[in-house]
């Protein structure tokens, strides 16, 4: 990421909205808060644990580019006053375009498919706080059988890289299909997207636009809507074109993927560690263990 980065103009962006130094104390170098702050997303570290790891990693110190003799980390709330200062002024948009910009310029990010989708990233729902009351912006919505509290990332993908160039964020109780509009390109042929758009067509900012009126939307079906009578025989090519599909979208889920694992919002798997799927799992007494819990286990079964 060290040379990926282009810093000298990241911190270009970033030069109007810093504090100059002429009152109070010196501010920090731009460029280093701004790897500091890249390095805590990356890693999922709250102010002050990236501030710990740095004194801790060699690596980290060598990315943050830092002398020891003449200047020391920055601390968690200088780095917290930072981080408010980019949300403030939008630089995290503005960033995100350059990056969709440069890889455009190299040829990367293809043109006339997007994949359209969104996953619901929770919050806390708890009202034990200072101000006795949930996030206004956080609201609920019921998926399948379970309630979730949070927001929604609705991200649309380019179908050929991969590529997310645009993003938006609503509460959950946003429908998926309400900000399928400001994912589309004017460019795009080919749309995908789960069931959650099905009719997406008939709304009136798709049908009423000249570009969006004409792309094609390969939506998939529900599963529920593809019967076939157990008598048939033959293959089912209402699945099969469902499967392909379901092969371009799935590059959706790789994004969505990153993201709950930067907020921390990985569900364990509910498979054993180092069973597969078709393999047995192994009896207990091929684990190790102790002689001390053999005893024990005896013990508990003797008296049961």
């Amino acid at each position: 990421m060290d040379g990926i980065i282009p810093w000298e103009y990241w911190a270009s962006i970033i030069r109007p909205c810093y504090p100059s130094g002429k009152r109070g104390r010196p501010p920090k170098n731009i460029e280093t808060m701004l790897r500091m702050y890249l390095m805590q997303n990356w890693f999922n570290l709250s102010d002050e644990g990236i501030e710990d790891a740095i004194y801790d990693s060699y690596a980290m110190r060598s990315f943050m580019r830092l002398d020891f003799l003449t200047e020391q980390v920055p601390d968690a709330t200088t780095l917290l006053h930072f981080r408010h200062l980019i949300e403030e002024n939008k630089i995290g948009e503005k960033i995100f375009d350059d990056v969709k910009s440069r890889l455009e310029k190299a040829g990367l990010m293809m043109h006339g498919g997007t994949i359209v989708d969104a996953t619901i990233i929770a919050a806390p729902s708890s009202t034990k706080n200072r101000d006795g009351k949930r996030d206004p912006e956080m609201h609920q919505t019921k998926k399948g059988n379970q309630w979730y509290h949070g927001m929604k990332v609705h991200s649309g993908i380019d179908a050929g890289s991969g590529y997310v160039y645009s993003i938006t964020g609503t509460a959950t109780n946003v429908h998926d299909i309400e900000e399928a509009g400001k994912l589309l390109r004017k460019d795009d042929k080919v749309a995908y997207g789960d069931s959650g758009y099905s009719g997406i067509e008939k709304r009136n900012d798709i049908k009423n636009d000249e570009q969006f009126s004409k792309i094609e939307f390969r939506i998939n079906r529900r599963p529920s809507s593809i019967k076939v009578p157990d008598s048939y025989k033959g293959i089912n090519w209402d699945k099969e074109i469902e499967s392909r599909k379901s092969s371009t979208r799935c590059k959706v889920e790789h994004p969505f993927l990153i993201v709950k694992r930067q907020s921390g919002d990985v569900r364990q798997s509910r498979t054993k560690p180092g069973i597969l799927p078709g393999m047995s799992a192994p009896k207990w007494q091929d684990y190790p263990h102790s002689e001390g819990d053999l005893s024990e286990i005896s013990t508990q079964k003797s008296v049961t």
